[in-house]
């Protein structure tokens, strides 16, 4: 089960809602509902993307490293770390969305919060508004300046509670894998990988 706001630390079936994008200048989101706690590995996939393989040491509820459950990616790469990866869901211009939080804003909206109260109520709930400023070249190069003088507590439009009327649990939009279901996965693309080893090496075997 995922927490509640309040519940949440800060620290350590696929779904129809799209992501939100963070904007480069000024952001504005009404948090909605729980809080989904993870950390993640990110591994090179079958299509050379990047993709997210949840840490099963890593007790969501608990918020907490436990090592309940198997983790065959830290069986298989043992020098790969894993980093943290919060997720809520949120109003965008009246749309239900999912924001992977960054860990700075997180804190800083969790401290406003020790003032504000809690974001996510619809009644006494507050908007998010923060910058997304570059700070270099480099993709990496940014921060999150959550504006909190201009966060004001409002209750939601009736537009905005139709919205989230049937809101889901952020452990239904992402649900946990299984330690089977990651290791399938994990095999699958290792195969992949060695066959495209094996396809690099006939193609300059000059034997």
């Amino acid at each position: 089960m995922a927490l509640s706001f309040n519940n949440a630390a800060g620290s350590a079936k696929k779904s129809s809602i799209t992501s939100y994008s963070y904007r480069d200048g000024d952001n504005e989101v009404r948090l909605v509902g729980d809080v989904l706690a993870r950390y993640v590995y990110w591994l090179e996939g079958k299509n050379g993307k990047n993709i997210p393989f949840e840490c099963l040491s890593f007790d969501r509820n608990e918020e907490k490293f436990n090592n309940m459950e198997k983790d065959w990616v830290r069986e298989y790469y043992p020098d790969l770390k894993c980093g943290w990866s919060y997720a809520m869901q949120c109003l965008d211009q009246g749309e239900v969305k999912v924001i992977n939080l960054k860990k700075k804003l997180f804190e800083a909206i969790l401290t406003a919060a020790e003032d504000l109260g809690d974001p996510t109520d619809p009644e006494t709930g507050w908007d998010v508004k923060f910058k997304r400023v570059k700070t270099g070249p480099l993709a990496y190069n940014v921060e999150y300046q959550l504006q909190v003088l201009k966060c004001k507590q409002r209750a939601l439009s009736e537009e905005e509670m139709e919205a989230v009327a049937e809101l889901k649990s952020m452990d239904d939009v992402m649900p946990r894998p299984t330690p089977d279901a990651q290791k399938t996965l994990l095999d699958e693309i290792r195969e992949e990988t060695s066959k495209v080893d094996e396809e690099s090496v006939e193609e300059f075997d000059l034997t």
